[in-house]
């Protein structure tokens, strides 16, 4: 990004209305400031940026037409579902053009034989299982923002969730994805069958972030509702001890339906707001979950507590009935939102480690807290070991958002030291496009691009995110021999 602020060009902007609006109604195709502006960050919001022109088609036909006539105009193009993502996935490009697909909610087919939904983009997550509850059956993963988040921004950052232990990612539970080509050729990832002939391009397709299409129609599995569920909420005076007791259940052989960790600090933070019920006196707390039949559950409830005792927990308390389980896991859902009653911004990252590490990772956040003088409550998928670390900070004081920056990078490259990763769900973006030089090798780098230009040969689909160039990893390279973290890209800021 290299135009700091990147100046508006009334002329291109005139242009692109203009071509937009042979395509669409006029009231489709917004470019005033005051209607653009709720469209210039996503829920990472210390980044912001206006898009040039905000175009919002109804259906595929009108989708494919607009990346034509932006390909034709050599405008970037950057696709929106509903603005839940925390990396930047979504931020606009300021010379370019935002893609809103929050107008394609409908759900086109609903198959409670094959157990399959086929949707639009737009459609909200928890939509769909609200839609397959008469049948017994819902869609799985289930990210905290379920209720707002859409299917299509879920397919492009490959979305979990406080379930995706057992039931998986998104990846896991999607069989297909139509998609427009920036050329606005439809293509099809995946099918409804249990293999296909040809590389795996649907694997390939989700969490790409929109650099590779933009998915038009998606067909999701849906699975039976479990006969019952019951979670354990288990206190413990040492996040060490708690941490390790997430290893020590999976080592045990058990795969809970979710296992999640927060420090005192998160539980403190979410007590406050949504009243759980938790042990404030707790250094950190467990949510473990079984879910199937009856008998599946006892047994599994008892084994999990077995394991959790031994492992150090002084307390715990098992939901008694569904009322009581929903009040437990209402706190864990509610723990980003919460954050808002107690500081200005916070900066969420999701890195993910070996399971076994999650004891080391959480002493060396809690040293970074005094290193950067910033607080940082913890909430974890602590089941597959990725990690929600919440740095608290002041968006309006430049120097707090230099060192919640500094402290992120840390964290990330901590993670990549340890046999983790900078992601587990939230995507690269523009947030930890600086850490994908640490995480890989310029060769390894060099494929990911190719890849983009075998999609995308202009580079006009979601520029300048997930993939760093050349130039910045040698940029990156140079300020990490200093001790420094290189600056995310120039733009406005919150």
């Amino acid at each position: 990004m290299n135009d700091q602020f990147r100046l508006l060009d009334p002329v291109r902007q005139a242009e692109a209305v203009k071509a937009l609006r042979t395509i669409l109604p006029a009231e489709a195709v917004l470019y005033e400031q005051e209607d653009t502006k709720p469209y210039e960050c996503d829920g990472l919001s210390a980044y912001r940026e206006l898009p040039m022109v905000v175009a919002m088609p109804a259906n595929e036909d009108e989708v494919g037409r607009i990346l034509r006539a932006c390909r034709e105009l050599k405008l970037p193009v950057v696709a929106r579902g509903a603005g839940t993502g925390l990396s930047g996935g979504a931020l606009p490009h300021g010379k370019g053009v935002l893609l809103s697909l929050a107008k394609m909610k409908r759900i086109l087919a609903l198959d409670p034989v094959a157990r399959t939904a086929r949707v639009q983009p737009g459609v909200r997550n928890s939509a769909i299982s609200e839609a397959a509850a008469p049948y017994g059956l819902y869609y799985a993963p289930d990210p905290s923002s379920q209720i707002a988040c859409s299917i299509g921004g879920n397919v492009a950052e490959n979305a979990g969730g406080v379930h995706c232990l057992k039931y998986g990612l998104t990846v896991h539970n999607v069989l297909r994805v139509r998609a427009c080509t920036v050329e606005g050729e439809v293509v099809e990832f995946g099918n409804e069958a249990l293999d296909a002939p040809g590389l795996d391009l649907l694997a390939l397709v989700m969490g790409s972030e929109g650099m590779l299409a933009v998915a038009t129609e998606i067909t999701v599995k849906l699975v039976p509702k479990p006969e019952t569920a019951r979670v354990i909420l288990a206190a413990f005076d040492d996040v060490e001890k708690a941490g390790n007791a997430a290893a020590d259940v999976i080592a045990a052989g058990i795969i809970p339906a979710g296992l999640e960790m927060m420090d005192q600090p998160a539980t403190r933070a979410v007590e406050e707001y949504v009243h759980a019920g938790y042990d404030l006196n707790a250094a950190a707390l467990l949510l473990c979950e079984s879910d199937g039949t009856a008998e599946e559950v006892e047994e599994e409830i008892a084994r999990m507590s077995a394991v959790l005792k031994q492992s150090g927990a002084y307390d715990f308390r098992i939901s008694r009935n569904e009322t009581e389980r929903l009040k437990f896991w209402s706190g864990r859902k509610a723990a980003f939102s919460a954050m808002g009653r107690i500081s200005p911004d916070y900066y969420c990252m999701d890195g993910t480690i070996p399971r076994k590490r999650l004891g080391e990772i959480l002493m060396f956040i809690a040293a970074m807290e005094k290193k950067y003088g910033l607080r940082c409550p913890n909430v974890f998928h602590a089941g597959d070991g990725n990690l929600h670390p919440l740095i608290l900070f002041d968006a309006n004081d430049p120097d707090e958002l230099r060192r919640t920056e500094a402290f992120a990078g840390e964290v990330l490259e901590k993670c990549i030291e340890v046999g983790g990763t900078i992601t587990g769900e939230h995507g690269v973006g523009i947030e930890k496009i600086n850490q994908m030089c640490v995480q890989f090798k310029p060769n390894e780098l060099e494929m990911f691009r190719a890849v983009k230009r075998a999609f995308d040969p202009e580079n006009l689909l979601n520029p300048e995110k997930n993939i760093p160039t050349l130039h910045r990893c040698a940029e990156f390279g140079r300020m990490r021999v200093k001790g420094g973290q290189l600056p995310h890209p120039e733009l406005p800021r919150f």
